[in-house]
């Protein structure tokens, strides 16, 4: 009987591969829950990417750091500063050709990809592992456009996936065209050019639709390597570059063999200029408003960039003035031995600066001397004094004695050596006086008088001198301009600017001037009488130069002492202008202030043309007139004042033999039987009768209106000690020399009067830029 055979055992190989069967099933699972684990969290990490990626509307806003445009006040640009796309066009103004040759040479399939072209990735990585260097670049145009506008150069990994996400995402939100008309407008093409317009004008000094195919082409090679294909650089690499250029674009049928070989056969030539607008059309103008901006922004938000300055340049009345002063200084300057000028206009309602001319040419000096040049007014300054007077109270027909003046030992002098006695205010004023000038001051005091000047605009300094009464304190031309235009706007001073709008290129808003305060200076009934005495200074007196045919002129000339300074500063209802002739090294001229006020009435003869004429306010009623502020008269140690029928003759004291005097003790006495008595006020003589003649001594017109009331103000030497040290006027106060005359006319006199002793300080250095 036979053995039973034990049970099949399962064989040893089925059982291993059900074994790693197992195992592979595990891996392969892990792996998948790995990769779905990776692809989720890359997907998260794609997404939180995506939500930092800036909005692509940005764009259009978009201006390189530290541009700046500044425009005049027609919206014409005066200067493009910084790395700015000076020419913008838009596409339909880019030549289509020009348009082909950038998308041949940097992203063919612009129109079929979504923002990133993996197919122009992958031919890059094969044909630069081919060449063995790089040759060929994937990035598409708009990604090189998310680099310009929201990148930079790094060149990580994370910067480039967030290049190649940002550009899908400018894809999805703006078209093609957008995209490429932003991109020919922005992209650097080297020599400082940024976009095809300026490399156009920079490379060529042409506009886009002069451009040669071969030309075109050569931009077109640039953007890899602005430097290397430069073809002011090296004309051989940009020859070579433009050549694959064309090669490009015929393989993509954007031009004919014909064309292509035609254009490759055309050498590499330039005629370069520099950018446009990179040169400004105003540069004293477009200079001050620059160092104007840091009033107005803060230093971060400045060099932010991309901010538009809307200024209040007219840019036609600016170039007529540049002409023609610039023609006075060539010729009136040759005989009249000055060689620089300066000119500036104001509209004192709003306070913008609609001319500015800092000298005779820019390119030579830079230095303003609208703003910059700290000089003395002269008899322009009066204008302060006798303001303050009129807001005290005091009357246009008030009447002062003009004859020889010793106050704590500083003696002024008219224009040439003469006094014409008793005259009103308003006749010194048109005759300008400098006796009655002083003597105004002596009453007002020197408080009222500084405090209206800074209130109606002038910003320098100015101490309790009495020479401040002639213009020794040293101004600007601008500052005084616009303290004129106080009065021509009816006492209120309204700042002069030069800009008007700061916006950024987008269109935010970032300042405007109209929110800027405004400040009553001086009540309207004072500049009214103000401009009402400036306009005889103009019909009857220094400033006849300046009429204009068709419109009344009020104004005022100056002139510092051996005619260093030459002014006018004069305003129609509309503008105010002012003008200053002289030198930098502050020689003296041969000339006189009517040679300004020549200027002031040429120029706003040109530029008001087309200006309607308007007539200034009327004179207010004087009769019971009170004044709007309080004089704190001045009382010095002791005052002489001699005949008005004496002649100067220097400043010896026996030219004083027939002068009373009064000194701070209280004895008086005649030194001499022509001696005039005087009464308590020194400072001013009651006619016979009891009421004055009116504003005008005899030369007048019989329509003035007039009035008979006085001031009443009188100093009372023995109450108080005196405020004024008699040496500031003589050197210690480092200011410039104490007299100012004015000579209507041309030539400078004959015999001029000596300077007062001791000699002036020494003459001002050539000026420091600021």
């Amino acid at each position: 009987m036979s053995a039973a055979s034990p049970p099949d055992a399962p064989p040893v190989k089925a059982k291993t591969r059900r074994f790693f069967h197992k195992i592979w099933f595990w891996v392969l699972l892990g792996l998948g829950a790995g990769v779905t684990g990776g692809v989720i969290w890359l997907e998260q990490e794609r997404q939180a990417i995506i939500e930092t990626l800036p909005d692509p509307q940005a764009i259009f806003s978009y201006a390189r750091p530290d541009t700046l445009t500044i425009l005049a006040d027609d919206g014409s640009v005066l200067q493009k500063i910084g790395p700015a796309t000076r020419d913008y066009h838009k596409l339909t103004a880019i030549p289509p050709r020009l348009q082909q040759a950038f998308l041949a040479a940097e992203d063919r399939r612009y129109y079929q990809h979504t923002g990133v072209d993996y197919q122009s990735i992958v031919r890059a990585i094969k044909a630069n592992v081919q060449a063995g260097e790089v040759v060929e670049g994937g990035s598409t145009i708009t990604q090189q456009l998310a680099r310009v506008v929201f990148l930079d150069q790094d060149p990580s990994v994370n910067r480039k996936i967030r290049e190649a996400l940002l550009a899908q995402k400018i894809s999805q939100t703006l078209t093609k065209e957008e995209v490429l008309e932003r991109y020919l407008n922005l992209v650097y093409l080297g020599s400082g050019a940024y976009g095809v317009a300026d490399a156009a004008w920079i490379y060529y000094s042409k506009t886009l639709d002069q451009l040669t195919l071969s030309e075109m082409a050569t931009l077109a090679g640039m953007p890899p390597a602005p430097s290397v294909y430069s073809p002011l650089i090296n004309p051989e690499f940009a020859r070579q570059r433009r050549n694959k250029v064309l090669t490009w674009m015929l393989r993509e049928n954007f031009i004919t063999a014909a064309e292509a070989a035609e254009a490759e056969a055309e050498a590499i030539t330039v005629n370069p200029s520099a950018p446009r607008y990179f040169d400004s059309l105003s540069p004293y103008f477009t200079t001050f408003v620059k160092k104007e901006l840091p009033q107005y922004l803060s230093p971060e938000r400045i060099a932010q960039g991309g901010l538009v300055l809307e200024t209040t340049l007219n840019l036609d009345w600016q170039s007529t003035a540049e002409a023609q002063l610039r023609n006075l200084v060539l010729n009136e300057g040759y005989y009249q031995n000055f060689d620089q000028a300066a000119f500036v206009v104001v509209e004192p309602q709003t306070g913008s600066i609609k001319v500015m001319v800092g000298g005779a040419d820019f390119e030579s000096s830079q230095f303003n001397r609208a703003t910059q040049a700290q000089r003395q007014p002269g008899s322009t300054f009066k204008v302060f004094v006798y303001t303050a007077a009129i807001a005290t109270g005091i009357l246009p027909s008030k009447t002062y004695v003009d004859a020889p003046l010793s106050i704590d030992g500083y003696k002024p002098k008219n224009y040439g050596g003469n006094f014409r006695g008793t005259v009103s205010l308003v006749d010194a004023l048109v005759s300008s006086i400098n006796i009655v000038s002083l003597k105004a001051l002596l009453d007002v005091g020197f408080e009222p008088v500084i405090s209206t000047a800074h209130k109606m605009g002038l910003r320098s300094e100015m101490q309790d001198t009495y020479s401040l009464a002639l213009g020794a304190w040293e101004m600007n031309l601008l500052e005084m301009t616009s303290a004129y235009g106080t009065l021509a706007n009816q006492g209120l001073h309204v700042p002069a600017h030069g800009i008007r709008r700061i916006r950024t290129e987008g269109g935010e808003l970032l300042y405007d001037v109209a929110q800027e305060p405004t400040e009553q200076a001086v009540d309207a009934d004072t500049a009214n009488i103000m401009t009402w005495m400036l306009q005889q200074v103009v019909d009857r007196g220094t400033g006849g130069n300046a009429k204009l045919y068709d419109r009344p002129v009020a104004g005022k000339t100056g002139t510092s002492e051996s005619a260093r300074d030459l002014w006018f500063i004069g305003y129609i209802p509309q503008l105010v202008a002012g003008v200053w002739l002289g030198n930098d090294d502050n020689r003296s001229t041969w000339g006189a202030s009517a040679t300004a006020a020549l200027l002031w009435g040429n120029i706003m003869d040109s530029i008001t043309q087309d200006l309607e004429p308007q007539e200034f306010p009327p004179v207010p009623p004087l009769e019971g007139r009170e004044g709007t502020l309080e004089a704190q008269p001045v009382k010095p140690k002791k005052l002489e004042q001699g005949s008005a029928s004496a002649q100067e003759s220097g400043y010896d004291d026996s030219a004083y033999d027939s002068y009373d005097s009064y000194d701070s003790s209280g004895s008086s006495g005649s030194s001499g039987s022509s001696a005039e008595s005087y009464n308590d006020d020194y400072d001013y003589r009651e006619p016979s009768g009891s009421a004055s003649s009116g504003y005008s001594d005899g030369g007048g017109d019989a329509s003035e209106p007039s009035d008979g009331q006085t001031s009443s103000g009188s100093a009372d030497y023995e109450s108080e000690a005196p405020v004024y040290d008699a040496g500031a006027d003589q050197g210690s106060s480092g200011n410039a020399p104490t007299e100012t005359f004015d000579d209507p006319g041309f030539s400078a006199p004959a015999d001029p009067p000596p300077p007062p002793p001791p000699p002036p300080p020494a003459a001002i250095d050539a000026p420091s830029s600021e």
